[in-house]
C-alpha cells in the first residue's frame, strides 16, 4: 500500500484520539457544575441588580408620595382653619372651599394607600433581595470548592492532551502538505475524513460507492474519493497491511 495513504491513516489516528480526549475534556463533570453555577451567579446577580433597581424606585417614590401628603394634610389644616376662624363671603365660596376640603382628604387617603402598597411590595422584595444573597453565597461557596478541584484536573489533562497534539503534528509531518489540507478540508464536512472500503461501500457514509470508481479500483486505485460523502476511501485497511 502506498506508505502516503499509510501516514495519512495514523495522522487521521493520532487527530482523532486527540479530538476524542478533547470532547471528553469539554464533559467534564467538574467543569459542566462550574458551568452551570457560573451561569446560576449570573443569573442571580441580574436578579440582585433588578431587585436593588426596584427598591430604590420604591424609596425615591415614597420620598416623593410622603412629601405631598405632608403637603396636603398643611394645606387641608390650613383651609379647615380658616373656614373655622373666617366665615365665607357667600354660599357658594363655602361650597367651593368644602369641595377643595373633600378633594384634598381624598388625594391624601389614595396617597396613604399608595404609600401602604409600596412598603408592603418593598417588604417583598428586600426578603426577595436576601434570599438571592444567600442562594448566591451557598452556590458562590461550591463553585470556589469545585474549582480548585477542577483547576488540577484541567491542569493534568491540558498536559495531556498537549502530548496528543504533540503526535498530530509529528504524524503530520510524514503526509505531504497537499493530502493534510485535503484531509482538514474535508473534517470541517465530515469526520472522520478517511474510511475504508467496506463490501464496495464507503466506511463512512456506508453508500454504495458508482461503478465507475470501482473499476479505478480493480485497475490498482489504492484510495478514491467517496461522491456521496466526500471522504477519502482507503481500498485497503492500513492496520492489516
Amino acid at each position: 500500500m502506498d506508505n502516503e495513504l499509510i501516514m495519512l491513516w495514523k495522522y487521521q489516528r493520532a487527530d482523532m484520539e486527540a479530538d476524542l480526549f478533547e470532547r471528553e475534556m469539554r464533559g467534564n463533570p467538574s467543569r459542566l457544575k462550574l458551568l452551570k453555577d457560573r451561569d446560576f451567579l449570573l443569573e442571580q446577580q441580574n436578579a440582585m441588580r433588578k431587585i436593588e433597581s426596584d427598591l430604590a424606585a420604591m424609596a425615591e417614590r415614597i420620598t416623593a408620595l410622603t412629601a405631598d401628603t405632608v403637603k396636603a394634610e398643611e394645606s387641608l389644616r390650613d383651609l379647615q382653619e380658616t373656614l373655622e376662624e373666617t366665615e365665607p363671603e357667600s354660599l357658594d365660596i363655602a361650597r367651593k372651599s368644602l369641595d377643595y376640603c373633600q378633594k384634598l382628604m381624598h388625594a391624601i387617603g389614595r396617597m396613604e394607600q399608595e404609600l401602604q402598597k409600596i412598603r408592603k411590595d418593598s417588604d417583598v422584595r428586600a426578603k426577595q433581595q436576601h434570599e438571592v444573597r444567600v442562594r448566591a453565597a451557598r452556590v458562590k461557596a461550591e463553585f470556589d470548592k469545585l474549582k480548585v478541584v477542577y483547576d488540577g484536573e484541567y491542569k493534568e489533562q491540558s498536559s495531556y492532551l498537549d502530548s496528543l497534539r504533540k503526535r498530530v503534528v509529528q504524524a503530520a509531518s510524514a503526509v505531504p502538505q497537499e493530502l493534510i489540507a485535503k484531509y482538514k478540508l474535508i473534517k470541517m464536512h465530515k469526520t472522520p475524513p478517511v474510511s475504508i472500503l467496506t463490501d464496495d461501500r464507503c466506511g463512512g457514509c456506508n453508500m454504495n460507492l458508482p461503478t465507475v470508481v470501482m473499476r479505478s479500483i480493480r485497475m490498482g486505485a489504492e484510495s478514491v474519493d467517496c461522491e456521496n460523502c466526500g471522504r477519502i476511501v482507503l481500498v485497503r485497511n492500513p492496520d492489516e497491511v
